[in-house]
């Protein structure tokens, strides 16, 4: 991705507070009324305190009650700023959420494979947050500050230019040191986020490969690599609080230096009658008032350096563009018959090391098809391009004689079902499971389909029948349960197409017996592609494709493959020799 100038980064932030261009005006108002009051209270003060030196009548102190009254208004609107501001920023927090969200979605398997976990959920939490403040609370922040400071210095210009001039020399001092902190800020912040991302990928690690830790008794070794990962995070997050910190710490010392510089001065002009003691303590007051928004403008800049940095991962993603998509003239498909064609199809993940090579068949619709061969054969890379997961390198995939690329996505996918080897469930229900096959589907269509992946028998054996939670990943189901759960899904989805990659691989007998009885009714007049493992599986099937080394090496139906006596049948007869073989082995 082209690395975009920060002006450029700034400007884009900007647009996902655009939509709540009102409620920030609203807030912006409030601010700037707010500042007002802010900046009139120093001049106000004049008068009250020449009375109290001049021992003026007592009714005269009760200009201090208005005061008070102004100070109430001034809260009121600070209120209304800083809860408006923050709506909208946690608005366009939430907003930033689900855009990301929904782009990571629109990726390709090939992106998921070359990303960590851990990382990913770093941008979409702790890189967000530093975007959402660079939207948001920055803006308005800054607005405030430059009311303030162009305010204060209109005021101090009036009441006594001489002063004025001593007050300004801390600006060009705060300037310079914010923009040499502000750089080594940015720098460090950035190098702080990529770390924070490590870090969370190993806390997401550690959770999902508990069993294997707890298991080779690791606990010691993951305790270590972690704290590794960690005193390296707080290494340089203690260097961004080194330079961050002196920030304040310095502020204050060039404020008390001047105040105290505008003190020997002012007194002085006090003395020779050319200013009132209530006009000193004023300019005094806006002086410190023009302090803080030199300050706050050091401090600003190093914030947005940081949120500059968090932007930048998070546009590195949104930026990412999908490589499967739907072209621009895709069309939709209409009620799929079943059909499907590769020609000469080649493909590899890693340049130079092919995959698939060169592989041509057709397929009747209905047609029962099973894919064999040794591990590495090629098979779930078809089964992966059959399913779009990743396009060809060269040649075409078809699908009742029309190019599957040029198809959208969604009136594909809406018409066909996939049974992973390792399935994994959502959170949630066993009902919102099956029920993710088809959302609106009735209570009576829930029930049929899981009756006819054979689920409904131990899912009412539960205590919470259908609103058992699974737990995470479904972790609390054996093997055989998830994949009828799995099944059941596609029952209710009922494609027109079946794709199942080793659906029966790794279950005991009993297991087996049901699923295989399961798909049995689910493939009845669709066609579908296995990845076959089990032998009883392949001489059901229409037709056998075999595969060795990326080609289709043999095709026919069980008793033509034996006697050809070629691949086949030195795997089928392996296989009766070692009932116990690796699965790969077929």
């Amino acid at each position: 991705m082209a690395k975009l100038k920060p002006q450029t980064q700034t400007r884009r932030v900007l647009t996902y507070a655009r939509p709540y261009w009102r409620t920030l005006s609203l807030a912006t108002l409030c601010l700037l009324l707010s500042s007002g009051i802010s900046l009139s209270l120093p001049w106000l003060l004049c008068d009250p305190v020449n009375i109290m030196l001049a021992q003026k009548s007592i009714p005269d102190l009760n200009i201090f009650m208005a005061l008070i009254v102004l100070f109430f208004i001034q809260t009121l609107l600070s209120f209304a700023h800083n809860y408006l501001s923050g709506a909208v920023g946690q608005r366009v927090l939430a907003d930033l959420r689900v855009g990301l969200f929904s782009h990571l979605q629109s990726l390709s398997l090939h992106f998921f494979l070359r990303r960590r976990t851990g990382e990913l959920l770093s941008r979409l939490t702790n890189d967000l947050a530093e975007v959402q403040t660079l939207a948001t609370e920055l803006p308005v922040n800054i607005v405030r500050q430059a009311v303030i400071l162009v305010g204060g210095v209109s005021i101090i210009l009036v009441m006594n230019w001489r002063l004025s001039f001593l007050a300004f020399f801390l600006i060009p001092v705060i300037i310079f040191f914010a923009r040499f902190m502000g750089r080594r800020l940015k720098a460090l912040s950035t190098a702080v986020q990529d770390h924070l991302a490590q870090t969370t990928t190993l806390m997401e690690e550690m959770i999902s490969g508990i069993r294997s830790i707890k298991s080779f008794g690791r606990e010691t070794y993951e305790k270590e690599r972690f704290s590794q990962q960690t005193g390296k995070t707080l290494a340089i997050m203690l260097k961004r609080l080194k330079i961050s910190a002196a920030f304040g710490p310095l502020m204050v010392f060039l404020g008390f230096s001047t105040a105290c510089g505008l003190m020997w001065y002012g007194a002085r002009e006090v003395f020779l009658g050319k200013l009132s003691p209530g006009e000193l303590i004023a300019f005094i007051m806006y002086a410190v008032i023009i302090t803080g928004p030199v300050g706050s403008f050091a401090r600003l800049f190093s914030k947005l350096q940081e949120g500059l940095g968090a932007s930048r991962r998070v546009f590195e993603l949104l930026d990412t563009v999908p490589k499967i998509s739907d072209q621009r003239d895709a069309k939709i498909l209409p009620a799929l018959l079943g059909a499907v064609e590769f020609d000469r199809v080649c493909f590899h993940y890693i340049e130079g090391q092919a995959v698939l090579r060169e592989v041509s068949f057709k397929i009747a619709p209905g047609e029962k098809v099973a894919l064999v061969g040794p591990s590495g054969a090629g098979k779930s890379t078809l089964i992966h391009l059959l399913h779009r997961f990743y396009d060809p390198v060269s040649g075409g995939i078809f699908i009742d004689g029309q190019a599957l690329q040029g198809l959208q996505l969604k009136s594909y996918y809406d018409q066909i079902a996939y049974v992973p080897q390792e399935v994994v469930l959502f959170g949630g229900t066993l009902r919102e499971n099956i029920l993710y096959g088809k959302l609106q589907a009735s209570e009576a269509e829930l029930i049929s389909a899981s009756k006819a992946a054979y689920a409904h028998e131990f899912i009412m054996a539960f205590p919470e029948g259908y609103e058992t939670l699974v737990g995470e990943k479904g972790l609390t189901l054996s093997g055989g349960q998830r994949h009828r759960i799995a099944i059941a899904r596609a029952f209710l989805k009922n494609p027109r197409m079946l794709i199942l990659d080793e659906a029966t691989a790794y279950l005991d007998n009993e297991s087996e017996r049901f699923i295989q009885a399961a798909l049995d009714n689910l493939m009845k007049d669709k066609t579908t592609f296995m990845i076959a493992h089990r032998l009883t599986t392949i001489q059901k099937v229409d037709r056998i494709l075999v595969f060795n080394q990326g080609r289709l090496a043999e095709e026919g139906n069980h008793e033509q493959l034996m006697a050809q006596q070629g691949l086949y049948h030195h795997l089928y007869t392996l296989k009766q020799a070692d009932p116990l073989a690796p699965p790969q082995s077929v």
